[in-house]
């Protein structure tokens, strides 16, 4: 099956905008990341929140309040994070990373999306390389791996920007 891949979507921030102001309640610090995070960058249709806990353990043992907005949790093997999907109508619309607070500040995820707002050149890249994964793709893992030798450059500029030591962007 093909890698279902969209031009910038106008309503992204307004879907993620609703998204997260469910999940303030839970979440005080949630946030929009990914690509469908940076306007004019083409992406997967699925938008990507990112939360900040004290306690990931405190998430597991109650998440109700999650499975109360449709959010499934799924076993990624990523470490320092629980993964949750949400479907609508039997389609992947929303990922949520929640993350450990202490953490937060030097997320690659985040820092990924604020290289992206900041250097368009770096977001128009990223956004050729994505379509050409996508057009030759059918296996999201393969899409996915083909994406991180670019997010790895773009990351590591960003971390030595900020004064932050390298950090490998894929997580086993």
């Amino acid at each position: 099956m093909p890698i279902d891949f969209s031009d910038h979507d106008p309503s992204w921030p307004a879907e993620a905008a609703r998204r997260m102001a469910e999940l303030r309640p839970l979440f005080p610090i949630v946030e929009h990341v990914g690509s469908t995070a940076v306007p004019g960058l083409a992406a997967k249709p699925v938008i990507d929140l990112m939360v900040s806990t004290p306690d990931l353990a405190a998430v597991l043992a109650d998440e109700s309040a999650l499975t109360a907005l449709g959010y499934v949790r799924e076993e990624t093997g990523m470490r320092d994070r629980l993964f949750y999907g949400r479907d609508t109508d039997g389609v992947r619309t929303h990922h949520l990373h929640v993350i450990p607070a202490e953490n937060w500040d030097t997320r690659n995820e985040r820092l990924l999306r604020d290289h992206l707002l900041a250097h368009p050149e770096a977001a128009a890249e990223y956004g050729e390389l994505k379509r050409g994964l996508a057009a030759t793709e059918s296996d999201g893992l393969a899409y996915t791996k083909g994406k991180t030798a670019l997010i790895q450059r773009l990351v590591d500029r960003e971390r030595e920007a900020r004064g932050l030591p390298p950090s490998d962007v894929w997580e086993d």
